[in-house]
């Protein structure tokens, strides 16, 4: 079954990568969550696309150049049109504990945004994190940047790893090659220019982001690892319309 992983929460119904989109994801029954994270200045992880605050809050500036406190007092939810509501950038393990609280027992997917930035032990505190307590979830390794998923390896060789890719054969293939990549999450355009090899790929195929019903239904048809998606409830029912019909 084609796993429904909602992209920084439900990211076409609420503000992205905030508390609210992640309930709402839980709510709808997806089953994953994908979510990025940076590292403040003060060296504390927080969860937001960006380098900057500057697209999804009200604030400005980089977030490596911001500390935790100076980070908390923009909004990051009143600036979405279709469903303004006023939320804080959250820190990890104020996600973690809502993953919790919402007996969230599906997929998290950890997306380390070192692509632009190389956070200095930005792996090592994430795994710390997460080694901290037991939960009622499975998680992920994800990243564009590929050295991060090898010193990620170093500290948890228990999980699995994905690359990110956009549609870079080159890129595909050095994940695909890698031993310990168990999944690549190319952008759906590298889907459909290899529709004919997806079948014959012996690693997991997860893309980017999935939002509308064609698309949806192709990777649904072609059985795919997983797909991300903007608006998970959508897919969900796609999905249960597809599997009702076979």
């Amino acid at each position: 079954m084609t796993r429904i992983i909602a992209h920084r929460g439900s990211k076409g119904t609420h503000p992205e990568n905030t508390l609210a989109a992640f309930k709402e994801a839980i709510r709808v029954g997806a089953d994953g969550i994908e979510l990025d994270i940076h590292l403040t200045k003060d060296k504390q992880l927080v969860v937001i696309h960006d380098e900057t605050v500057d697209r999804t809050t009200d604030g400005v500036g980089e977030i490596n150049q911001l500390t935790l406190k100076e980070i908390k007092k923009f909004d990051a939810g009143s600036w979405f049109d279709n469903n303004p509501i006023k939320q804080e950038i959250p820190t990890f393990d104020e996600v973690l504990e809502l993953l919790v609280e919402e007996h969230f027992k599906g997929l998290l997917n950890i997306e380390i945004k070192t692509d632009h930035f190389q956070y200095v032990a930005i792996e090592r505190k994430i795994v710390e994190c997460l080694k901290s307590s037991e939960w009622l979830f499975d998680y992920m390794y994800s990243s564009f940047h590929f050295p991060s998923l090898e010193r990620l390896l170093e500290f948890d060789n228990s999980k699995k790893f994905a690359y990110i890719v956009k549609d870079s054969d080159r890129e595909v293939e050095k994940g695909l090659s890698a031993s310990f990549i168990e999944g690549v999450h190319p952008n759906i355009q590298w889907v459909l220019k290899h529709l004919d090899e997806l079948e014959s790929i012996p690693k997991a195929i997860r893309p980017w982001a999935i939002n509308n019903k064609e698309l949806l239904e192709l990777c649904l048809n072609h059985h795919l690892s997983g797909i991300h998606t903007d608006f998970p409830e959508n897919a969900l029912y796609l999905r249960d319309m597809i599997q009702n019909k076979g």
